[in-house]
Parts: structure tokens; C-alpha cells; sequence
């Protein structure tokens, strides 16, 4: 399984890829937002990062887009700034319009916003490199499928589709327990989420009692 850190903060960013080695970075217009950053000023800064590595970098077309046209133009001109640059396109009918002619001219494409079944199959059809599940968004609404990502995950390996299944939202370990097990191939989490996991409190307390002991020991 792959790791993404879902960010636009350049210091979280920097900190994930020299701490954690993270394999890839997700954003959007509300991560943008948050870092104080157009769309622009993120791939200025963040080019010189990932450029000469692995590391890919989800980045969102204009939301208000709803002509299929206009968003592949938009999507190859994102994608031709850098061979790191995958391109998120919404899973809606017009999305998946613009998704065929994208996959089609070799743009890489992260269809985002899945919530359903019927999305994640049109999208690995149509030949999406990522899909992305939301799991944490239907949660916090009452929606919570029991089985959501290793029914989707099963469904879309089931008929050999190349796409690969991305977990989005996430919101804590059990959804890093799922997505697992379920065999996604990739989950993308917050810079909390990652901090809360690595500094779990059992650990904070396994080292007090270690740590007097080793005192006790020397002194």
C-alpha cells in the first residue's frame, strides 16, 4: 500500500516527504484554501519537490466546471506542467465524459468524489489511474457502509482493471485497518491523522515505564 499525504501546506509536505518518505501528495480547492495558496502558487513551489522522484501530486480542475470540453483542456494544460502531475476530475456524468478523452490521450486522471459503486466502475472502465473513495464524508453524515471499500475494491479487481483504488477522506485508523485489508492500493490522509498514528499514547506510556526502569537500573 501506498501512502499520500492530503495537503497543500508546503511544511507539512516538506515534513511527510523527509519524515515519513510519503509516496505521492493529494489536494484540493479547500486544501488550497487553508494553505493560503492559488492553484498557481502551489505548482511553483511544489515542482521543485517532487520533480526527479516518484512522488505524484493530485491536482483538482476548476470545480465550476461542467462542460467536458473545457474541463480537458484544463486538465492537460495541469498535466503537461509536470511528468508528476495526476489530475482530478469529478465523478459526475460530464466527468466521465472528459474522462474517456483524457485516459484516451494518456492524461493521468484521479477521479475523486466516489461515493458509490456504479462510479468507481465507470471510472476504472473508462480507464481512471486513481480512484478515489470518500469514506470519511458519508460517516460524519450517518451513511456508513459496513463493507463500502472492500465491496468497491473487490468489485474492481474482480474484472482486471488497471485503475488503482485510492482512499480519501480518512479520518482515522480503522479506515487505514479497512482499506488494508480490503487490498486498496493506496490511502491518503491528513498531517493529523499520520501524527496521531505514529505518536499513539501506549507508546508515550510503554516509554515512562521503560524509562524509569532503565533510571532505577543506572542510578
Amino acid at each position: 500500500m501506498l501512502f499520500f499525504l492530503d495537503s497543500a501546506k508546503l511544511d507539512e509536505i516538506d515534513y511527510a516527504i523527509s519524515h515519513w518518505r510519503i509516496d505521492g501528495i493529494t489536494t484540493n480547492p479547500r486544501h488550497l484554501m487553508n494553505a493560503g495558496m492559488t492553484m498557481e502558487e502551489l505548482i511553483e513551489k511544489i515542482k521543485p519537490i517532487v520533480e526527479g522522484t516518484q512522488i505524484s501530486v493530485s491536482l483538482e480542475i476548476d470545480p465550476h466546471l461542467n462542460d467536458p470540453k473545457i474541463m480537458v483542456e484544463q486538465a492537460k494544460r495541469l498535466a503537461s506542467l509536470s511528468e508528476n502531475f495526476v489530475v482530478k476530475i469529478p465523478a459526475t456524468e460530464q466527468g466521465f465524459v472528459a474522462l474517456e478523452k483524457l485516459s484516451t490521450d494518456g492524461v493521468k486522471v484521479n477521479i475523486t468524489l466516489v461515493f458509490n459503486i456504479l462510479q468507481a466502475l465507470q471510472a476504472a472502465r473508462l480507464g481512471a489511474y486513481y480512484i478515489s473513495l470518500f469514506v470519511g464524508w458519508k460517516e460524519e453524515r450517518g451513511d456508513f457502509e459496513k463493507d463500502f471499500i472492500a465491496t468497491v475494491v473487490k468489485a474492481v479487481k474482480n474484472y482486471g482493471f488497471k485503475s488503482k483504488i485510492l482512499i480519501a477522506a480518512v479520518r482515522n485508523l480503522r479506515h487505514f485497518e479497512e482499506a488494508a485489508l480490503a487490498g486498496a492500493d493506496i490511502i491518503t490522509a491528513g498531517f493529523d491523522v499520520y501524527k496521531k498514528g505514529f505518536e499513539d499514547p501506549y507508546v508515550r506510556i510503554g516509554l515512562e515505564l521503560f524509562s524509569d526502569s532503565w533510571r532505577k537500573l543506572y542510578t
